[in-house]
């Protein structure tokens, strides 16, 4: 069905109704639950690969290569001591900004 088809159907067609309506002030725009608990509370993850480092990380997720601090403070468990040691595959946890 093109678009000049359904113009000249002489309105025998509805509108598309929603299936469910917002239950007031509890959905952000988006029409989601703002009261249900986020499961990416704690961000996005991010698997190293080789020549990465944490300063190229947050240029690449975050835009600004300085926030590689916050990385490495979520990340403090799986990177260790040496926040220059990552290691390819390792799994980090890239908090919201």
């Amino acid at each position: 069905m093109g678009l000049f088809d359904f113009l000249s159907d002489k309105g025998e067609k509805q509108p598309v109704q929603p299936t469910t309506t917002p239950t007031g002030g509890n959905t952000d725009f988006f029409g989601n639950n703002a009261n249900a608990a986020d499961t990416t509370a704690a961000g996005d993850t991010y698997t190293v690969v080789s020549g990465d480092s944490l300063s190229k990380i947050a240029k690449n997720h975050y835009g600004d290569a300085s926030k590689w601090h916050q990385i490495y403070e979520a990340n403090k468990s799986t990177i260790g001591s040496n926040p220059d040691h990552i290691e390819v595959g390792q799994v980090l946890t890239m908090p919201k900004m």
